[in-house]
């Protein structure tokens, strides 16, 4: 029965309580109703209860206790609700409990250890400690009895800024798969003892800004596929024992200022496919050893701006697909051994301002370039191995002001479509003859390039050329 968003109902009617085959009730959004009728409790058939954004219900009534069979219970965003009944550990067949953004709740019954059905516990923005807890030196903001709900594989630990750990008995959540860490501000470090969660496959945490280290025996979850830490400032360093987690396939590290280095250990992730170093400020190199993940093929290098170079052994990387490195300002070159990335499709080398050589070899599965492959200002060399890129359908330049030429065997490609954005790039003073070998090209863009004068030759076989199109070049040139 769905009976939503009826604002201004203040009571529920008493033979509402005689519908005794009701297996599922939705009565949310009631923000008039100020209390529950005693009768619902005769709804022994009701498996699913849904009284969430009820803002002016205070308690649930005890009696709530006879529906044994419910499974699925959401009292969320319950402004005024202060405790939860004693009779809620009657509810052995519970699996999901929603009582997230009760912000006046401050005790959680330690009857929540008998809800051994329960799957996932979702207390997002309790904004006070639990009653429980005052007495305890290491505060934490559940009872160490949820140590005892064994089926429990969802936790979501969200928006609660009191935090400073978790209770080392989160260890005994053997059932757990996955678990989110999400705005707990004040959250220093998290208990070795996650190390026991041996059927972990998913750890996220995201906006702990006061995480200073990750503790040793995360290397014990051998389960897991996926590990986020995202926009942990102030972590340090990652602990050398996730070189164990050998089922790992995408590490994400985004917005951590404070991280200088990466464990070598990262190099015995066999698994990894995704790797993500995103706005580290303070990384100023990368591990040799990431060379020995042969199975990555997605690897993303954002705003790294201390990086100022990437280790040759990234080229035994012959696996990767995809590379994207944006915006790290410091790095001046590629390694040489990047050519060996045959089986690259993506290429994306985006506003590397230091950047002065570039050389691209080999990928012979690589079918186009970056629009940006500036803002590259300093790049005054784009090597000649441009003619083992056979697949090269698109050519996008930007913004390279230090570029003179491009390389004589650009006409080689003769599945070239498309030659676009050649803009801004200031001291580019001639193309090449040999431009007019690239019989396909159907897209010819110039922009901005004020030095270029002429282009007689290099148009005369372009019999395809279908759009031509030269803006912005102060200095006339000539087509003839």
């Amino acid at each position: 029965m769905n009976i939503r968003n009826y604002y201004s109902l203040t009571t529920l009617p008493n033979e509402l309580g005689n519908l005794t085959s009701l297996t599922t009730l939705n009565m949310s959004r009631y923000t008039s109703l100020t209390s529950l009728s005693n009768e619902l409790h005769n709804l022994k058939s009701l498996i699913t209860l849904y009284i969430d954004d009820c803002l002016r219900l205070l308690s649930l009534p005890n009696e709530f206790g006879n529906l044994t069979s419910l499974t699925i219970l959401d009292t969320s965003v319950w402004s005024n609700l202060t405790s939860l009944p004693n009779e809620l550990g009657n509810f052995t067949s519970l699996t999901t409990l929603n009582i997230s953004e009760c912000s006046s709740l401050t005790s959680l019954l330690n009857e929540l250890n008998k809800l051994t059905s329960l799957t996932t516990l979702n207390i997002m923005n309790l904004t006070s400690l639990p009653n429980e807890l005052k007495n305890l030196t290491s505060l934490t903001f559940v009872p160490n009895e949820l140590g005892n709900l064994t089926s429990l594989t969802t936790f979501d630990v969200k928006n609660y800024k009191s935090l400073t750990s978790l209770t080392n008995e989160l260890g005994n959540l053997t059932s757990l798969t996955t678990m989110n860490i999400r705005n707990c501000y004040n959250l220093t470090t998290l208990p070795n003892e996650l190390g026991n969660l041996t059927y972990f496959t998913t750890l996220n945490i995201l906006r702990s800004s006061s995480l200073t280290l990750l503790p040793n025996k995360l290397g014990n979850l051998k389960s897991l596929t996926t590990l986020n830490i995202d926009d942990c400032p102030s972590l340090l360093s990652l602990p050398n024992e996730l070189d164990n987690l050998t089922s790992l396939t995408i590490l994400d590290i985004s917005v951590c200022s404070n991280l200088i280095l990466l464990p070598n250990e990262l190099g015995n992730l066999t698994s990894l496919t995704t790797l993500n170093i995103n706005e580290c400020s303070s990384l100023t190199s990368l591990p040799n050893k990431l060379g020995k993940l042969t199975s990555l093929t997605t690897l993303n290098m954002w705003r790294c701006v201390s990086l100022i170079s990437l280790p040759n052994e990234l080229g035994n990387l012959t696996s990767l697909t995809s590379l994207h490195i944006w915006r790290c300002s410091s790095l001046t070159s590629l390694p040489n051994k990047l050519g060996n990335f045959t089986s690259l499709t993506i290429l994306d080398i985006s506003n590397l301002t230091s950047l002065t050589t570039l050389d691209i070899r080999e990928y012979s599965s690589l079918i186009s370039l970056p629009n940006e492959l500036g803002v590259c200002s300093s790049l005054t060399l784009l090597l000649n191995k441009l003619i083992r890129l056979t697949s090269l359908s698109t050519l996008n330049m930007w913004g390279c002001s230090s570029l003179t030429s491009l390389p004589n065997k650009l006409g080689n490609h003769i599945f070239l479509t498309i030659l676009d954005m050649i803009s801004e790039c200031s001291s580019l003073t001639s193309l090449l003859n040999e431009l007019s070998n690239c019989i396909s090209l159907t897209i010819f863009k110039l922009k901005r390039c004020s030095s270029l004068t002429s282009l007689q030759n290099e148009l005369d076989n372009l019999t395809t050329l279908t759009t031509l199109n030269i803006r912005e070049c102060s200095s006339p040139i000539s087509l003839l």
